[in-house]
């Protein structure tokens, strides 16, 4: 049994001046989608995407599923989308009529390959939505000349990255609309919600009228909605942790440097690719071990005190709820990934001391099985 304190693969970071703006906003009396919510939008905004309109919801499925509505996909469409991610992605898609159509991985990157996705486009195809996994993004470059020549559309599932960028331009600019998660363990957080940027007018309007039953006007429903609001008091809480995020996202890049520093070099362990041109922000530490994945994440555990992620177990196209979407598909990047991928401590509250119990932990746990 280890007598160390135990490191937790994910430590929200939630502070004093975060408990101040929720009491600000319990004061105000005003803790439905108002002033706060619209502040937060326009600062995201502008410190995130490059300015493009940004709208908050309740979540980042929520936005995900409100972002392809309005960019107008619906029953007899089909988007391509990764199959090694969390299920709301191909949720997201199925939930609006349309059918999720999975392609296979860059296995460097962990997103979707372009080739992969060349050989998928139908005449039923209507956008192409990549995941910027890990905090990773994906190939937009590639993807946009893809989408052109085929004259479909361009989505972000943005989730895992707030503040990645390639080539100069941040996620959630490359496509119509991007969803970013604001989830508890996320690189920042609102407790609970997303945030949807837009590309035109349209799009955002139409994904304000889906978050409030259809109506920008009280009680003058336009069109049939949801109730996807995000609260002030979640607002309050995400325009605090938006003054942070730079600075921490700083402090999960030096973390994983440290991590590349001692596994690198390691047998039967690959650490990160960075992507030339891209911005990697540490959503995750996502390595491969070669072999015996589940014992090392049990030992590292049980053994040494670190905590881990697998990232994920079974890919999106053999889950029952979305096999039914991809009879007898094969995506043999995706299955080998999910077979090998572990994801270790990397957030902002790591000591110096910490990453070293985790590379001497991983260190041992691998040697262990060789």
């Amino acid at each position: 049994m280890v007598s160390l304190p135990f490191i937790p693969a994910a430590k929200p970071i939630i502070g004093d001046e975060e408990r101040a703006a929720v009491d600000r906003v319990l004061l105000s009396g005003m803790v439905a989608q108002g002033p706060e919510a619209k502040a937060f939008e326009a600062e995201f905004a502008d410190r995130l995407v490059g300015g493009r309109q940004c709208v908050a919801v309740s979540s980042g499925t929520s936005g995900l599923h409100l972002g392809l509505l309005a960019a107008g996909v619906g029953p007899g469409d089909e988007v391509i989308v990764p199959s090694f991610t969390f299920a709301a992605t191909g949720n997201s898609v199925a939930l609006t009529g349309a059918t999720p159509v999975f392609a296979d991985i860059d296995p460097a990157s962990f997103c979707l390959d372009p080739a992969s996705v060349r050989a998928a486009i139908t005449e039923r195809t209507k956008g192409i939505m990549p995941v910027h996994l890990y905090g990773h993004p994906a190939a937009m470059d590639e993807l946009r000349v893809i989408a052109d020549e085929h004259g479909v559309a361009l989505y972000e599932d943005a989730a895992q990255a707030h503040g990645a960028q390639l080539h100069g331009t941040p996620v959630g600019a490359f496509g119509d609309f991007a969803m970013f998660s604001l989830y508890p363990t996320k690189n920042m957080t609102s407790g609970e919600g997303g945030m949807v940027s837009c590309a035109t007018d349209e799009i955002a309007r139409n994904v304000r009228l889906l978050r409030n039953q259809g109506m920008e006007t009280q009680y003058a429903n336009e069109v049939i909605g949801f109730n996807a609001r995000m609260t002030d008091l979640h607002a309050a809480i995400g325009r605090v942790q938006l003054t942070k995020v730079e600075a921490w996202t700083a402090q999960r890049q030096a973390n994983a440097a440290h991590l590349d520093a001692g596994l690198a070099g390691l047998p039967g362990v690959t650490v990160p690719v960075v992507r030339e041109g891209a911005v990697h922000v540490y959503h995750q530490y996502t390595i491969r071990v070669a072999e015996d994945r589940d014992r090392i994440v049990t030992a590292l555990r049980e053994e040494h005190g670190v905590g881990s992620g697998v990232y994920y177990p079974i890919p999106n196209h053999r889950l029952p709820s979305l096999a039914p979407y991809a009879p007898g598909l094969d995506l043999p990047r995706t299955e080998e990934a999910a077979q090998q991928v572990i994801s270790l401590p990397v957030h902002p509250s790591l000591t110096d001391g910490d990453l070293e119990r985790v590379v001497s932990a991983v260190t041992a746990a691998v040697k262990a099985g060789s």
